[in-house]
Order: structure tokens, then sequence, then C-alpha cells
């Protein structure tokens, strides 16, 4: 399940260049849909907030697809809104991601971090390994990493209090080579820190074919304590 109650953003790293939310976007704004007339704006979405109360069954929701809920451009009083609905909605997961992590540490202390809020950063490569600090440095419950798209190695990382890592390679047309010894690498450092380790795609031209196996065997961990009874 997705929520946008934000979208619209801007390229800020590597990881941006072949950014599916603005192609998409586009593509919505081309067939008329008034939440994206202005297309990749950054834009807020009140009329969006009322809809994790309407779903019945627990949900795992991922927060913004189509934005970065800690860019610059959006309010804080806004962000505090999008969080007072994840606190209202226990029964639901919302996974929160940012390539923003200086300004996700800036405020954090000025929201309130239910257990059903799962933050991550996005780190692609080395040069934003600093997101990781500021992660850890925050009042979330869950911490997970986007090690996605992959495009560079991540030798030697501090796990210390990252409860989740997600690893993935690049899709689209014109793909960034993932190299297994990185996914390998970053495999070995979850096993060793005892952090869960999820990899998530091969990713390449036709991702599909190319799967997820890693070695011969497909790795779903979650969060050891933070476990959802939810069909994934």
């Amino acid at each position: 399940m997705t929520w946008n109650p934000t979208t619209g953003c801007n390229k800020i790293t590597a990881g941006c260049k072949f950014c599916y939310a603005e192609v998409m976007s586009k593509r919505l704004q081309a067939m008329g849909q008034e939440k994206y007339k202005d297309g990749f704006k950054v834009s807020i979405h009140p009329d969006t907030l009322s809809i994790p109360y309407t779903w019945k069954t627990a949900k795992v929701v991922f927060v913004n697809s189509m934005s970065d809920l800690f860019h610059p451009d959006i309010p804080l009083d806004y962000i505090k809104q999008v969080f007072e609905v994840m606190n209202d909605n226990p029964k639901h997961v919302f996974q929160v991601l940012t390539k923003r992590a200086e300004r996700l540490y800036e405020v954090h202390e000025e929201l309130k971090w239910t257990d059903n809020i799962w933050m991550g950063v996005s780190v692609e490569n080395k040069k934003v390994v600093s997101r990781i600090d500021f992660l850890r440095k925050t009042n979330a419950k869950v911490k997970f990493l986007s090690c996605e798209p992959l495009i560079g190695p991540l030798y030697n990382m501090n796990l210390n209090k990252i409860d989740w890592v997600i690893v993935g390679g690049e899709s689209g047309h014109t793909p960034r080579p993932m190299n297994t010894d990185w996914v390998l690498n970053i495999q070995e450092q979850c096993k060793y820190a005892g952090v869960a380790f999820f990899f998530k795609q091969w990713g390449g031209k036709n991702k599909k074919a190319n799967g997820r196996l890693l070695n011969g065997k497909t790795y779903s961990e979650m969060p050891e304590h933070h476990r959802i009874e939810l069909a994934l």
C-alpha cells in the first residue's frame, strides 16, 4: 500500500538520477490527474490525510512513494499532521524513507515516534553514508537503510541501532550495474551486526527475469523485535 500526502521532489545525489517518481508524475500529469497538475513540483495534499482512517484491515504502508516527506519545501506543521495520522493508526505499519537525513534529524524531536513508524534513509553509495549517522540519532523506534539503487560498495558501515537493511539493484532502460560482491559484503555486515537483511532485486532492464536470488537463496528478513504478521 502506498500513501502520498505529499508529491514532488528534486534530485540531490546520484541515487536520484533515474527517479521513477519524476517519470510517473509527468505521466499522471499528462493523464489529467488533479494531484499532479503541477508535475513534479513539491506539493502538499491535506485532503489525503484522512485516507489511512478508512483502511479496515492492517496494512504495510510506504509513505510518499512520489516525494520526500523531509524535503525543505514541506512545512514542519504539515509533517506533524502526517505523523499525527500515523500515530492515530497503530494497526498499520508506516515506512517512511528520506534522502534528507539532515532535516530529519533537525526536526525529529518535534515528532511523536510511535512503534508503527519505521524510519529509513537511502544509502546508495559511500558518498552518502553520513545519512546513517543522522538516522541513528533520531527517536525513531525502527530504523532502516534502503541501499537501492546500490551503485557502489558500502564497506564497514556502522550498523549500530539500525534494525533493517534493504538492498536492490537499479532497473529501467539504462540501469547502472550492481556488483555481486557489494551485495554479499552488505549481507555479511548485517549478519555480523545482527541486523535483518532484505534483498529486494538484482534490477536491470528485465528485473523480473533477474529475480532476487542471492547465492541461490531469497533473503526476506524483517526486524527481529518488530515483525509484522501481515501478508507482504
